[in-house]
């Protein structure tokens, strides 16, 4: 499983790296300002992850800092793993559960969640409606997954 996720995230990297913003491919991008309505979102399925699918909004995942959005669909999971860079996360749509330290946290639309220094987590996004976010990294975007299982804190 892990390289599994390990070779899909790299191949949604790759195909990042070629594929131009949105805000600058549609050419809304002028001055200080990016407009991108939802209509005009450009979704990529994630290779070898079924159910996953991200949009590139600003910046280039692959070389460092973005802003992008991930969508799942309802029932999605992904094992424990981190991310090399610290990023902050808002919940667009759906209800996200993050399993963090061995503790499931249930994270409704418009909920607010960010990691740092590459803390394990465990994503899950439950069954019924997609879920969305919103994703602001300050550096490269990665997904580093981990054999080890969590254990609960009592």
């Amino acid at each position: 499983m892990k390289k599994i996720i390990a070779a899909a995230f790299a191949m949604t990297l790759a195909l990042a790296a070629f594929a131009p913003d949105a805000a600058a491919a549609d050419g809304k991008q002028g001055g200080n300002a990016v407009l991108v309505p939802a209509s005009e979102v450009k979704w990529s399925d994630l290779p070898g992850l079924p159910g996953a699918q991200m949009a590139v909004l600003d910046g280039n995942p692959a070389k460092g800092p973005n802003h992008s959005m991930l969508k799942f669909v309802g029932g999605f999971t992904a094992p424990l793993h981190h991310h090399s860079s610290d990023h902050y996360v808002t919940v667009v749509a759906g209800t996200l559960v993050l399993t963090v330290d061995g503790k499931e946290k249930k994270l409704p639309a418009g909920s607010y969640f960010s990691f740092k220094g590459k803390k394990k987590h465990m994503t899950r996004c439950e069954a019924g409606a997609d879920c969305i976010l919103s994703l602001d990294v300050r550096g490269k975007w990665d997904v580093v997954a981990d054999d080890t299982k969590p254990t609960a804190k009592k």
